[in-house]
């Protein structure tokens, strides 16, 4: 298990060497645990968060990548009302597979481009 962390962690530094916000393009970062799902886009030269949303709110009955499609909608929903219309994805070192994917997906849907 610990194995599994520290290679996600070290796919992460690789990833964050190379993706990095700005004020015009913010950083959308996904974090992702056994049972929840949040997201945030963030302006890395303040260092502030601009916009978030998670699966805290989500108290339906449903499956994990349903509630990854809805936070996505949400992200870009709070991110457009943030006055962000471009951001970065940072997978945060999971594969974009599954939840990461759909979180993606639906954020593009709702309006984001990246």
């Amino acid at each position: 298990m610990i194995q599994k962390i520290a290679r996600r962690l070290k796919i992460k530094a690789s990833i964050r060497t190379k993706v990095f916000g700005t004020a015009e393009r913010p950083r959308l970062t996904v974090f992702r645990s056994n049972s929840q799902i949040y997201a945030q886009v963030i302006d890395d030269t303040k260092g502030a968060t601009l916009a978030s949303a998670s699966s805290l709110a989500i108290k339906d009955k449903m499956t994990k990548t349903e509630k990854a499609a809805i936070v996505g909608k949400a992200i870009a929903e709070n991110a457009i009302k943030a006055g962000v219309t471009e951001v970065v994805f940072d997978r945060n070192g999971y594969l974009y597979h599954g939840r990461v994917q759909q979180l993606a997906d639906a954020a593009r849907e709702a309006g984001l481009k990246f």
